[in-house]
Protein backbone atom coordinates (compact mmCIF):
# COMPACT_ATOMS: atom_id res chain seq x y z
CA UNK A 1 0.00 0.00 0.00
CA UNK A 2 2.85 2.31 0.81
CA UNK A 3 4.44 1.93 -2.64
CA UNK A 4 1.06 2.52 -4.29
CA UNK A 5 0.71 5.78 -2.40
CA UNK A 6 4.16 6.89 -3.58
CA UNK A 7 3.28 6.13 -7.20
CA UNK A 8 0.06 8.10 -6.80
CA UNK A 9 2.00 11.12 -5.53
CA UNK A 10 4.47 10.82 -8.42
CA UNK A 11 1.61 10.81 -10.93
CA UNK A 12 0.16 13.95 -9.35
CA UNK A 13 3.54 15.68 -9.57
CA UNK A 14 3.94 14.73 -13.22
CA UNK A 15 0.42 15.95 -14.00
CA UNK A 16 1.04 19.35 -12.37
CA UNK A 17 4.32 19.70 -14.27
CA UNK A 18 2.59 18.98 -17.57
CA UNK A 19 -0.14 21.51 -16.80
CA UNK A 20 2.40 24.24 -16.03
CA UNK A 21 4.37 23.33 -19.15
CA UNK A 22 1.23 23.61 -21.28
CA UNK A 23 0.43 27.06 -19.88
CA UNK A 24 0.99 29.50 -22.75
CA UNK A 25 3.88 31.90 -22.21
CA UNK A 26 5.65 34.59 -24.18
CA UNK A 27 8.20 33.16 -26.65
CA UNK A 28 11.79 33.88 -25.69
CA UNK A 29 12.44 35.92 -28.85
CA UNK A 30 10.05 38.61 -27.55
CA UNK A 31 10.41 40.95 -24.59
CA UNK A 32 9.00 39.22 -21.51
CA UNK A 33 6.03 40.80 -19.65
CA UNK A 34 8.05 42.00 -16.64
CA UNK A 35 10.68 43.61 -18.85
CA UNK A 36 8.04 45.17 -21.11
CA UNK A 37 6.35 46.64 -18.03
CA UNK A 38 9.63 48.25 -16.91
CA UNK A 39 10.29 49.63 -20.40
CA UNK A 40 6.80 51.13 -20.70
CA UNK A 41 7.06 52.62 -17.22
CA UNK A 42 10.39 54.30 -18.01
CA UNK A 43 9.07 55.36 -21.41
CA UNK A 44 6.07 57.08 -19.81
CA UNK A 45 8.31 58.94 -17.35
CA UNK A 46 10.79 59.89 -20.08
CA UNK A 47 8.08 61.37 -22.30
CA UNK A 48 6.97 63.61 -19.46
CA UNK A 49 10.55 64.75 -19.04
CA UNK A 50 10.87 65.41 -22.76
CA UNK A 51 7.77 67.60 -22.82
CA UNK A 52 9.06 69.88 -20.03
CA UNK A 53 12.75 69.67 -20.83
CA UNK A 54 14.54 73.01 -20.60
CA UNK A 55 17.11 71.84 -23.14
CA UNK A 56 16.07 73.44 -26.42
CA UNK A 57 17.31 70.53 -28.53
CA UNK A 58 15.23 70.38 -31.68
CA UNK A 59 11.46 69.98 -31.54
CA UNK A 60 9.48 68.26 -28.80
CA UNK A 61 8.95 65.24 -31.08
CA UNK A 62 12.70 65.00 -31.57
CA UNK A 63 13.29 65.14 -27.80
CA UNK A 64 10.65 62.49 -27.17
CA UNK A 65 12.34 60.14 -29.65
CA UNK A 66 15.73 60.92 -28.10
CA UNK A 67 14.47 60.03 -24.61
CA UNK A 68 12.83 56.85 -25.90
CA UNK A 69 16.11 55.68 -27.42
CA UNK A 70 17.75 56.31 -24.06
CA UNK A 71 15.16 54.07 -22.38
CA UNK A 72 15.80 51.28 -24.89
CA UNK A 73 19.54 51.61 -24.33
CA UNK A 74 19.05 51.39 -20.56
CA UNK A 75 17.17 48.11 -20.92
CA UNK A 76 19.54 46.81 -23.66
CA UNK A 77 16.76 46.44 -26.19
CA UNK A 78 16.93 47.45 -29.84
CA UNK A 79 14.19 49.36 -31.63
CA UNK A 80 13.55 46.32 -33.84
CA UNK A 81 13.14 44.05 -30.80
CA UNK A 82 10.73 46.48 -29.19
CA UNK A 83 8.65 46.89 -32.35
CA UNK A 84 8.39 43.14 -32.99
CA UNK A 85 7.43 42.54 -29.35
CA UNK A 86 4.82 45.25 -29.61
CA UNK A 87 3.28 43.53 -32.65
CA UNK A 88 3.18 40.29 -30.65
CA UNK A 89 1.42 41.90 -27.68
CA UNK A 90 -1.04 43.77 -29.89
CA UNK A 91 -2.19 40.41 -31.30
CA UNK A 92 -2.65 39.22 -27.71
CA UNK A 93 -4.28 42.29 -26.24
CA UNK A 94 -5.26 40.54 -23.00
CA UNK A 95 -1.59 40.13 -22.06
CA UNK A 96 -0.80 43.69 -23.08
CA UNK A 97 -3.69 45.10 -21.02
CA UNK A 98 -2.37 43.33 -17.90
CA UNK A 99 1.06 44.86 -18.46
CA UNK A 100 -0.36 48.34 -18.96
CA UNK A 101 -2.52 48.09 -15.86
CA UNK A 102 0.59 47.27 -13.83
CA UNK A 103 2.31 50.33 -15.29
CA UNK A 104 -0.72 52.43 -14.43
CA UNK A 105 -0.74 51.19 -10.83
CA UNK A 106 2.96 51.99 -10.44
CA UNK A 107 2.46 55.50 -11.76
CA UNK A 108 -0.46 56.11 -9.38
CA UNK A 109 1.54 54.87 -6.39
CA UNK A 110 4.51 57.01 -7.36
CA UNK A 111 2.32 60.13 -7.53
CA UNK A 112 1.32 59.60 -3.90
CA UNK A 113 4.84 58.65 -2.77
CA UNK A 114 6.22 61.86 -4.25
CA UNK A 115 3.99 63.85 -1.93
CA UNK A 116 1.01 64.67 -4.10
CA UNK A 117 -1.50 66.10 -1.65
CA UNK A 118 -5.00 64.74 -1.30
CA UNK A 119 -6.32 68.06 -2.48
CA UNK A 120 -4.41 67.70 -5.75
CA UNK A 121 -5.18 64.03 -6.30
CA UNK A 122 -8.86 64.28 -5.43
CA UNK A 123 -10.05 67.84 -5.07
CA UNK A 124 -13.63 67.19 -3.96
CA UNK A 125 -13.63 63.77 -2.31
CA UNK A 126 -13.09 65.06 1.21
CA UNK A 127 -16.28 67.12 1.07
CA UNK A 128 -19.54 65.63 2.32
CA UNK A 129 -21.87 64.08 -0.24
CA UNK A 130 -24.62 66.22 1.25
CA UNK A 131 -22.63 69.41 0.74
CA UNK A 132 -22.96 71.93 -2.06
CA UNK A 133 -20.10 70.36 -4.04
CA UNK A 134 -18.97 66.72 -3.98
CA UNK A 135 -17.19 64.11 -6.07
CA UNK A 136 -19.75 61.35 -6.69
CA UNK A 137 -17.62 59.25 -9.06
CA UNK A 138 -17.93 55.54 -8.16
CA UNK A 139 -15.56 53.99 -10.70
CA UNK A 140 -11.79 53.65 -10.83
CA UNK A 141 -9.98 56.97 -10.67
CA UNK A 142 -7.48 55.78 -13.29
CA UNK A 143 -8.19 53.99 -16.58
CA UNK A 144 -6.17 52.84 -19.57
CA UNK A 145 -7.24 52.37 -23.21
CA UNK A 146 -5.54 50.99 -26.32
CA UNK A 147 -6.92 51.59 -29.84
CA UNK A 148 -8.11 48.01 -30.34
CA UNK A 149 -11.59 46.69 -29.53
CA UNK A 150 -12.81 45.87 -26.96
CA UNK A 151 -10.09 47.68 -25.00
CA UNK A 152 -10.68 51.05 -26.67
CA UNK A 153 -14.00 51.73 -24.92
CA UNK A 154 -14.84 51.88 -21.21
CA UNK A 155 -18.44 52.43 -20.13
CA UNK A 156 -19.77 53.53 -16.76
CA UNK A 157 -23.21 53.67 -15.14
CA UNK A 158 -24.20 54.69 -11.63
CA UNK A 159 -27.50 55.24 -9.85
CA UNK A 160 -28.40 58.45 -8.04
CA UNK A 161 -29.21 58.38 -4.33
CA UNK A 162 -30.90 60.71 -1.85
CA UNK A 163 -27.98 63.16 -1.94
CA UNK A 164 -28.97 64.14 -5.50
CA UNK A 165 -31.37 67.08 -5.69
CA UNK A 166 -33.41 68.91 -8.27
CA UNK A 167 -31.42 71.67 -9.90
CA UNK A 168 -28.05 69.92 -9.56
CA UNK A 169 -25.43 70.38 -12.27
CA UNK A 170 -22.63 67.94 -13.06
CA UNK A 171 -19.06 68.07 -14.37
CA UNK A 172 -16.89 65.14 -15.44
CA UNK A 173 -13.19 65.98 -15.27
CA UNK A 174 -9.99 63.98 -15.77
CA UNK A 175 -6.36 64.19 -16.83
CA UNK A 176 -5.39 62.50 -20.11
CA UNK A 177 -1.94 61.30 -21.13
CA UNK A 178 -1.41 60.06 -24.68
CA UNK A 179 1.54 57.69 -24.88
CA UNK A 180 1.95 57.68 -28.67
CA UNK A 181 4.99 57.05 -30.81
CA UNK A 182 3.07 58.12 -33.88
CA UNK A 183 -0.31 58.22 -35.53
CA UNK A 184 -3.44 60.32 -35.10
CA UNK A 185 -4.72 60.84 -31.57
CA UNK A 186 -8.49 60.90 -31.38
CA UNK A 187 -10.51 60.25 -28.24
CA UNK A 188 -13.86 61.31 -26.83
CA UNK A 189 -15.82 61.26 -23.61
CA UNK A 190 -19.61 60.98 -23.45
CA UNK A 191 -21.76 61.86 -20.42
CA UNK A 192 -25.54 61.42 -20.14
CA UNK A 193 -28.02 62.10 -17.34
CA UNK A 194 -31.36 60.30 -17.10
CA UNK A 195 -33.94 62.27 -15.15
CA UNK A 196 -36.95 61.15 -13.10
CA UNK A 197 -39.27 61.45 -16.12
CA UNK A 198 -36.87 59.26 -18.20
CA UNK A 199 -35.74 62.20 -20.34
CA UNK A 200 -32.01 62.19 -21.17
CA UNK A 201 -29.57 65.06 -21.56
CA UNK A 202 -26.11 64.27 -22.91
CA UNK A 203 -22.89 65.90 -24.02
CA UNK A 204 -19.77 64.68 -25.81
CA UNK A 205 -16.29 66.19 -25.97
CA UNK A 206 -13.44 65.23 -28.29
CA UNK A 207 -9.84 65.55 -27.12
CA UNK A 208 -6.53 64.78 -28.82
CA UNK A 209 -3.87 66.20 -26.51
CA UNK A 210 -2.61 65.39 -23.05
CA UNK A 211 -3.96 67.60 -20.31
CA UNK A 212 -7.08 68.46 -18.32
CA UNK A 213 -10.50 67.79 -19.87
CA UNK A 214 -13.88 68.88 -18.47
CA UNK A 215 -17.40 68.09 -19.60
CA UNK A 216 -20.31 69.86 -17.89
CA UNK A 217 -24.10 69.46 -18.00
CA UNK A 218 -26.02 72.43 -16.61
CA UNK A 219 -28.75 72.32 -13.98
CA UNK A 220 -32.28 71.09 -14.65
CA UNK A 221 -35.39 71.40 -12.49
CA UNK A 222 -35.78 67.60 -12.55
CA UNK A 223 -33.95 65.16 -10.32
CA UNK A 224 -31.35 62.83 -11.84
CA UNK A 225 -31.92 59.10 -11.30
CA UNK A 226 -29.02 57.67 -13.34
CA UNK A 227 -25.69 58.82 -14.78
CA UNK A 228 -23.97 57.02 -17.64
CA UNK A 229 -21.32 57.48 -20.29
CA UNK A 230 -18.11 56.13 -21.77
CA UNK A 231 -14.53 56.93 -22.74
CA UNK A 232 -13.48 55.99 -26.28
CA UNK A 233 -10.12 55.89 -28.08
CA UNK A 234 -10.27 55.87 -31.88
CA UNK A 235 -8.27 53.38 -33.90
CA UNK A 236 -7.23 55.91 -36.53
CA UNK A 237 -6.85 55.24 -40.22
CA UNK A 238 -3.23 54.15 -40.16
CA UNK A 239 -2.16 50.61 -39.24
CA UNK A 240 1.38 50.48 -37.88
CA UNK A 241 3.43 49.12 -35.01
CA UNK A 242 3.75 52.40 -33.11
CA UNK A 243 3.02 52.34 -29.40
CA UNK A 244 -0.41 53.84 -28.68
CA UNK A 245 -1.78 54.14 -25.14
CA UNK A 246 -4.16 56.52 -23.42
CA UNK A 247 -3.99 56.92 -19.65
CA UNK A 248 -6.87 58.66 -17.86
CA UNK A 249 -6.16 59.75 -14.30
CA UNK A 250 -7.79 61.81 -11.53
CA UNK A 251 -11.27 61.01 -12.87
CA UNK A 252 -13.95 62.92 -10.98
CA UNK A 253 -17.68 63.44 -11.41
CA UNK A 254 -18.52 66.62 -9.55
CA UNK A 255 -22.07 67.32 -8.44
CA UNK A 256 -22.99 70.94 -7.74
CA UNK A 257 -26.08 71.68 -5.67
CA UNK A 258 -28.20 74.63 -6.79
CA UNK A 259 -27.26 77.78 -4.92
CA UNK A 260 -29.80 79.95 -3.08
CA UNK A 261 -31.45 82.55 -5.28
CA UNK A 262 -30.42 86.20 -5.11
CA UNK A 263 -33.94 87.05 -3.89
CA UNK A 264 -33.54 84.81 -0.84
CA UNK A 265 -30.16 86.29 -0.10
CA UNK A 266 -31.52 89.82 -0.51
CA UNK A 267 -34.48 89.04 1.75
CA UNK A 268 -32.19 87.64 4.41
CA UNK A 269 -30.01 90.72 4.15
CA UNK A 270 -33.01 93.04 4.59
CA UNK A 271 -34.18 91.08 7.63
CA UNK A 272 -30.74 91.35 9.16
CA UNK A 273 -30.74 95.09 8.48
CA UNK A 274 -34.13 95.59 10.17
CA UNK A 275 -33.09 93.45 13.15
CA UNK A 276 -29.92 95.46 13.58
CA UNK A 277 -31.90 98.74 13.55
CA UNK A 278 -34.05 97.48 16.40
CA UNK A 279 -31.11 97.42 18.79
CA UNK A 280 -29.93 100.96 18.06
CA UNK A 281 -30.02 102.99 21.30
CA UNK A 282 -32.46 105.93 21.55
CA UNK A 283 -29.57 108.39 21.86
CA UNK A 284 -28.21 107.29 18.50
CA UNK A 285 -31.67 107.53 16.90
CA UNK A 286 -32.05 111.10 18.08
CA UNK A 287 -28.63 111.95 16.62
CA UNK A 288 -29.65 110.38 13.30
CA UNK A 289 -32.86 112.43 13.18
CA UNK A 290 -30.95 115.60 13.96
CA UNK A 291 -28.05 115.19 11.51
CA UNK A 292 -29.55 113.11 8.67
CA UNK A 293 -33.25 113.85 8.84
CA UNK A 294 -34.23 110.28 9.68
CA UNK A 295 -37.97 110.16 10.39
CA UNK A 296 -39.16 109.20 13.88
CA UNK A 297 -40.07 105.55 14.38
CA UNK A 298 -37.00 104.13 12.54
Amino acid sequence: MRWQKRIYIIYIGIGLSLLSACKPGVPSNYIQPGDMEDILYDYYVSQGMASVSEQKIGTEDYRRDLFFNAVLKKHRVTRAEFDSSLVYYYTRADKFVDICHNVQDRLSEEALDLGTSEGEVERYTTQSLTGDTANVWEGNRSLMLIPYAPYNRIQFTQKADTSYHKGDSYMLSFMSDFLYQGGIKEALVYLALKYENDSIVSKVTHFSASGDTKLRIDACDLKVKELMGYFYLGEGNEKNTDLKLLFLTDIQLIRFHKQKSDKSVSSASETQKVDSMKIIPDSVRRLQRHQFGVKPGL
